[in-house]
């Protein structure tokens, strides 16, 4: 388990700490946040790849296999809903392009990741998901 998320770290933390032109692998463990703190996870965790404005141009964008998505714009692409259930999924499970099929899509699936955050207990993993949920809802555009 513990490896897996080095390996899910590694990745994320590879673009976040590489140019387009000279990606390096640095493995390191995920970084602690408060659980309560939507906006911190997000800058902690989503920020480097998704931009601080979350619309998918953070510095590390350009490393990226394909372009993160804006993320302001998940509730007028859903109908002028925020796609909570779609969401969820993709933290647990990732997204379709992270299957060997369609090679890698660069995003983590988080759930293991925040669940070692407390002792590899899924409860207050998926309380932080919600967290980051809702601060993710807040930024969408009007």
């Amino acid at each position: 388990m513990h490896s897996s998320i080095l390996v899910t770290c590694a990745l994320l933390f590879s673009c976040a700490l590489s140019a387009a032109q000279n990606v390096q692998i640095h493995q390191v463990p995920i970084k602690p946040t408060s659980w309560a703190s939507g906006q911190q996870m997000y800058r902690e965790y989503c920020a480097a790849c998704h931009g601080e404005n979350a619309t998918g141009d953070g510095p590390a964008a350009s490393a990226c296999t394909f372009r993160p998505r804006d993320l302001t714009k998940l509730a007028a692409q859903n109908g002028g809903k925020f796609p909570f259930d779609h969401f969820y999924t993709v933290m647990q499970f990732g997204t379709q392009l992270s299957t060997p099929a369609h090679g890698s899509a660069d995003m983590p699936i988080w759930l293991p990741l925040l669940s070692s955050l407390n002792g590899d207990r899924e409860g207050p993993a998926m309380q932080r998901m919600h967290n980051l949920a809702s601060y993710v809802a807040s930024l969408q555009a009007k």
